[in-house]
């Protein structure tokens, strides 16, 4: 049994195209798609278009992210509180907006874990975080202590995760009551449309059934990469209107689609580091672009090869601080 992992693709369509291609070389038995399959580029709809047809046509197993809970949230009790900050949340608005509503019934419907179980294979655990919790994830220099303790309630010898956009393959001791003692493979097949870990292509992995004299818990992991032209998903940004209409967080996917490492997060933990107020999150994010001088550190990177294009939200930014002040 040989299964496609495919995850995080975060509405990049260009990304998906080219996975696709690669998957009709590899003729896997199955594609799996673990999550968070729209918001981050501004092809959501033209995805879940794709998903949507492989899933009526070829089966395609699909389960949700926590992105498609924000979508699925959103105006109910359910949202956390601050759901309704255009600025941090522009890019969701944005979405609300474009998306029709068999879209998002399509959402509702998914299941939110997954477990396999192939004949003449071991048991395969599967969720965008951990089974329960779609936001928590694991990095591939975490300690193994700290990974154990996220995932000690999964039974299974074999579970594939996502949600941190990194590619991972490693086999985790961990206990089980006070003395018995056994080891989970935990896998993510990197993200499709946003990976973070430096490198800008297509990232999934295949997995094959294998013996336990092969690779422990029978699931044995081939990471892929898969080369294409980012630059019509962040030319996306700019003719679509996302990007000014998705403020600073908008700013920030784009940012993390040139760099391909971590830009949301870090802007976060520096502005609490600088015990900063997220209730004027303009002027923080003016404040960090002028300290820290990673908006410079992006154009330097950007494909698009335009300080103007890269720039334009930051520019809307900061006419909107001078309007204020």
């Amino acid at each position: 049994m040989r299964l496609a992992i495919l995850a995080d693709i975060h509405g990049n369509l260009p990304a998906l195209e080219a996975v696709i291609a690669k998957l009709e070389q590899l003729q896997p038995d199955m594609v799996v798609v673990n999550g968070d399959i729209v918001n981050g580029v501004p092809f959501s709809n033209a995805v879940l278009d794709k998903i949507i047809n492989y899933a009526r046509k070829d089966d395609w197993i699909v389960t949700r992210g926590n992105h498609e809970f924000y979508y699925l949230d959103y105006g109910t009790e359910r949202a956390e509180p601050g759901r309704d900050d255009p600025e941090r949340w522009g890019t969701l608005h944005w979405l609300v907006e474009q998306m029709p509503p068999a879209y998002g019934i399509y959402l509702a419907t998914l299941p939110d874990e997954y477990t396999f179980y192939f004949p003449n294979a071991q048991p395969l655990r599967l969720a965008h975080g951990v089974p329960g919790n779609n936001r928590i994830g694991f990095e591939v220099e975490q300690l193994e202590v700290k990974i154990a303790e996220k995932i000690a309630h999964v039974a299974e010898a074999t579970l594939i995760s996502a949600h941190t956009h990194v590619q991972i393959d490693r086999h985790i001791r961990h206990a089980v009551g006070r003395i018995e003692e056994r080891s989970c493979h935990l896998v993510n097949p990197g993200s499709v449309g946003i990976p973070m870990n430096g490198d800008s292509d297509a990232q999934f992995a295949m997995l094959e059934s294998v013996s336990e004299d092969v690779e422990p818990g029978g699931w044995q992991c081939t990471h892929y990469s898969v080369h294409y032209d980012r630059c019509p998903a962040l030319e996306e940004y700019f003719r679509s209107g996302m990007l000014e209409a998705g403020g600073i967080v908008g700013q920030l996917f784009y940012w993390e689609m040139v760099t391909n490492v971590p830009e949301i997060t870090p802007f976060f933990c520096w502005t609490y580091e600088k015990g900063l107020h997220l209730d004027d999150l303009t002027k923080t994010f003016l404040t960090y672009i002028t300290t820290t001088g990673r908006e410079q550190y992006v154009r330097e990177k950007d494909p698009l090869g335009s300080s103007s294009l890269v720039s334009f939200a930051s520019k809307r930014i900061t006419q909107q601080f001078h309007s204020i002040v």
